[in-house]
């Protein structure tokens, strides 16, 4: 059932049956005189809708200008031909068309007659022309966090080789003969005795020491890049169409 904000809408709107077929556009609304219900619309069907059909609402439902009725598009096509005098059926034609369409009975407001809302199916009667608008796509930027970095010091361990050279002292031997530069020498002491000598011989060893030094400053700063993404959203259009008997300019 249409609630009252929908029956200000339903006069215009693309009517579509069971089947999901397009039958054609709404051109009037029957309201029950007693209730105020709408009971009836009148769809526009055949050749640029040349014929009108009226179809029972009790179950239609409309939803963002498309009313879809319980009954298939050949169904609605085929309905009784009927005359609404003065904007108004009698209660013999409600009858005829509920019959037609398999209603048990006639709604029990038994009003008879009932009366039509509007026949205007482009809007308020402004002008003679219409107004098509179409939605557009307004695409910009926004900063957002999408991340962080930071920097963070820690100490590893690891093994250096280095050759480092050492000197190492060792007893050599060394024999001279006498001459007469040193006899001096060699007879100074005893003719025979025993006697003995030594050297300290001494010898270097590599020796390791760390020493920290500084040998860089790191720091973070941001860099700003540029790149294409695509976006995408829907946006709703309005489309004209004559129906009827038009003629191109």
């Amino acid at each position: 059932m249409l609630n009252e904000t929908q029956i200000r809408d339903v006069v215009g709107a693309t009517a579509y049956g069971s089947d999901g077929e397009k039958i054609g556009k709404v051109g009037q609304l029957f309201l029950d005189d007693q209730t105020g219900q709408p009971e009836f619309v009148t769809i526009n069907t055949g050749f640029f809708g040349s014929s009108e059909s009226f179809v029972p609402v009790a179950d239609a439902q409309l939803s963002d200008g498309r009313l879809t009725v319980p009954y298939s598009k050949d169904r609605v096509k085929d309905a009784p031909n009927v005359e609404a005098e003065s904007g108004h059926l009698d209660q013999a034609e409600e009858e005829r068309l509920y019959t037609y369409y398999g209603r048990a009975s006639v709604p029990t407001s038994n009003a008879g007659d009932n009366a039509t809302v509007g026949r205007d199916v482009s809007g308020p009667e402004t002008d003679s022309a219409m107004t098509r608008t179409e939605e557009r796509l307004e695409v910009g930027t926004a900063s957002h966090e999408a991340g962080r970095a930071r920097l963070r010091k820690y100490v590893t361990t690891e093994t250096e080789t280095h050759t480092v050279p050492v000197r190492k002292e060792r007893a050599v031997i060394e024999t001279e003969p006498i001459t007469s530069e040193n006899i001096d020498q060699a007879t100074s002491g005893a003719d025979i005795s025993e006697e003995e000598h030594e050297v300290v011989l001494h010898e270097e060893r590599p020796v390791i020491a760390t020493v920290a030094e500084p040998v860089e400053r790191v720091r973070l700063k941001t860099e700003t890049t540029t790149e294409q993404e695509q976006v995408q959203g829907e946006v709703r259009k309005e489309h004209i169409e004559a129906e009827g008997d038009v003629r191109g300019s």
